[in-house]
């Protein structure tokens, strides 16, 4: 089904997943350490990377800083705890998924096999869509505006293009959640409120003040053409837009 590498300190573990994940029908590398996971992730090309985050083993957190500097792989953290700090600081590294120990190992299965399916998804039949200045090429994953290609992560880039293919039209957080991330992430709104603070620091000349990923007030996230946002804020429909 994909090519897997995992990344994990305790040999016996990785044996465990590596032998689940075997009979899930995928081929397994494996690695016990950051730098032999950097060279099997070069090496190997895998499909999906998964990396315990610990303070006592594998320091994962490092192994992704680095990992994104050439590569958007999809990557799922293991980590040792369930802190707020430890996730968001994971998916602010550029992660797809944070899974917390204890981690059943079906679980964790089922988790590749969502990060998986929201990689294969086709957002459309054109190769390129252009809105409010910005020209996203599907095929390779790109977004450039002005002279400047924007580097996303994969799950940045579908969220993105998923409020893009349908520009004013407020999604909630629960309808992204599903459709970005896959229903069994159901009641994790604070993911697309993460995700939106990424692209917005990203994306905008203003961060604070948002022309392109607006929300609407107790109701979801849209995203603005430009020259339609200016035509709203000329009519004096402007407040509808929040930072």
């Amino acid at each position: 089904m994909a090519q897997l590498l995992l990344v994990h300190s305790d040999p016996a573990l990785l044996d465990a997943m590596g032998s689940h994940l075997e009979l899930e029908g995928h081929d397994v590398d494996m690695a016990t350490c950051g730098a032999a996971a950097l060279a099997g992730a070069r090496s190997t090309s895998p499909d999906l990377i998964v990396i315990e985050a610990s303070r006592h083993g594998v320091d994962g957190m490092e192994v992704l800083r680095r990992l994104r500097r050439t590569s958007d792989v999809p990557v799922i953290l293991v980590g040792s705890t369930a802190e707020e700090s430890d996730v968001l600081r994971g998916f602010g590294l550029g992660a797809d998924d944070y899974v917390p120990r204890p981690c059943r190992l079906p679980e964790l299965a089922a988790r590749i096999g969502a990060v998986l399916a929201r990689g294969r998804r086709g957002p459309g039949c054109s190769s390129t869509l252009e809105r409010g200045g910005f020209i996203v090429d599907r095929a390779k994953h790109r977004v450039r505006r002005r002279d400047d290609w924007i580097k996303l992560t994969p799950t940045e880039f579908r969220l993105l293009m998923l409020l893009m293919e349908e520009p004013g039209r407020v999604m909630s957080a629960d309808e992204l959640v599903r459709r970005v991330w896959g229903a069994e992430y159901a009641g994790q709104a604070d993911y697309v409120r993460r995700y939106i603070w990424y692209l917005r620091h990203k994306l905008e000349d203003d961060p604070d003040r948002p022309a392109f990923l607006q929300n609407e007030r107790n109701a979801g996230y849209f995203f603005s053409d430009q020259r339609s946002g200016a035509d709203d804020a000329a009519g004096g429909n402007s407040a509808r837009r929040e930072s």
